[in-house]
């Protein structure tokens, strides 16, 4: 099961981009509320997730999504739930994803030592013993790391990647009229 898990001040196309695309690609995703089934995203629109934290199941993990914002990724940081599901998705080497703001939670958890990644600018700080990047997506192993809200298409697709393949995302990418980065 892939998670992604939405708190109150979550940035909310970070949210629901990815969520989206991964769903268009047929893969199973599954909106976490971190506290109640309803969040209030950081601009003051409602989104209602799946199930609330309480229901995870930790022994069902494929991958951790966070979506960045503020003060969400606070909110996120001090989830225990979050927390749990980060750390089995670490040493299992599921996929962990984070944009914008969400990366400084793996860097403050070592997570991203020795490794690449990209944040929102400023945020980079949390991870001194990692290479800030500043690029729009950044992939390193099992981390996915996107840059901010305007990274978020590009984000999902490189988390679809990873989950499908190479063919599934150009298929979705295309479908959407999204262009590609590389262009």
């Amino acid at each position: 099961m892939v998670y992604v898990f939405f708190a109150d001040g979550c940035e909310e196309v970070e949210a629901i981009a990815p969520v989206d695309i991964l769903r268009r690609g047929n893969v199973e995703v599954t909106t976490v509320g971190v506290a109640s089934k309803t969040v209030t995203g950081s601009h003051n629109i409602i989104i209602s997730a799946d199930i609330a934290d309480d229901e995870v199941d930790f022994n069902n993990i494929d991958a951790v999504i966070l979506p960045g914002g503020m003060p969400g990724t606070l909110n996120l940081e001090k989830s225990p739930v979050v927390q749990k599901a980060l750390e089995y998705a670490y040493k299992k080497n599921k996929l962990i994803g984070a944009i914008c703001a969400a990366p400084s939670i793996l860097g403050h958890k070592g997570y991203l030592n020795g490794k690449k990644a990209t944040c929102y600018p400023g945020c980079e700080d949390s991870f001194d013993k990692g290479e800030y990047t500043a690029e729009i997506v950044t992939e390193c192993e099992n981390i996915i790391t996107g840059k901010g809200p305007g990274a978020a298409m590009c984000f999902g697709l490189a988390l679809l990647k990873y989950l499908k393949d190479e063919e599934t995302a150009d298929k979705v990418r295309a479908s959407m009229q999204c262009p590609d980065i590389a262009e």
